[in-house]
């Protein structure tokens, strides 16, 4: 009875959160299908999250949601980078700054590290956007004050160094640590 019960539920939750969708809503939401995902970079992709900072407790939710979403990404780089970052400044943030911060969680895991780390450009939108902006300064300024030159991939080219690189003797591979 109690499972019964349980897919009622879930089965109203579902159709109440379909009926909401207004159909302009619709173009704006990413298209999943056979793996691929059809997703435009625009500065306003029409995140479903909703932004309420009218109360303490609603405010207390959401930035609890987006810390969790900055750190458990499932890309370690980004999990580290963004959530030490989110964790410092979401709460300086006003509404406009979170709407921004939606937008760059809202990104791809792969695209986003390119871009953030300077491996290629991002989009025109993307750049104008304020927690994009000061991400990826933070990124940079680490990159140039505990990085060597020598040691990173030239932009656009991929990253064939091993990590051993430094041990290789005479007669050893010249690329990767095979």
């Amino acid at each position: 009875m109690g499972s019964l019960r349980r897919s009622l539920i879930s089965l109203h939750r579902a159709l109440k959160s379909t009926a909401s969708i207004s159909p302009a809503e619709t173009h704006l939401r990413p298209q999943f299908g056979y793996g691929l995902v059809q997703r435009s970079y625009s500065a306003n992709n029409g995140s479903n999250l909703d932004i309420d900072l009218s109360n303490q407790e609603s405010k207390r939710r959401l930035v609890n949601r987006l810390i969790y979403r900055s750190k458990q990404r499932g890309f370690l780089e980004l999990d580290l980078v963004l959530g030490k970052w989110v964790e410092e400044h979401i709460h300086s943030m006003d509404e406009r700054g979170i709407k921004s911060l939606v937008d760059v969680l809202d990104l791809e895991n792969p695209d986003l590290w390119k871009w953030l780390s300077g491996q290629e450009q991002p989009p025109e939108a993307l750049q104008t956007n304020p927690v994009f902006t000061a991400v990826r300064n933070k990124i940079v300024n680490n990159l140039n004050s505990y990085a060597a030159p020598e040691t990173r991939a030239t932009p656009g080219q991929p990253w064939v160094r091993g990590w051993d690189d430094i041990k290789k003797s005479q007669g050893g591979p010249l690329t990767g640590n095979q």
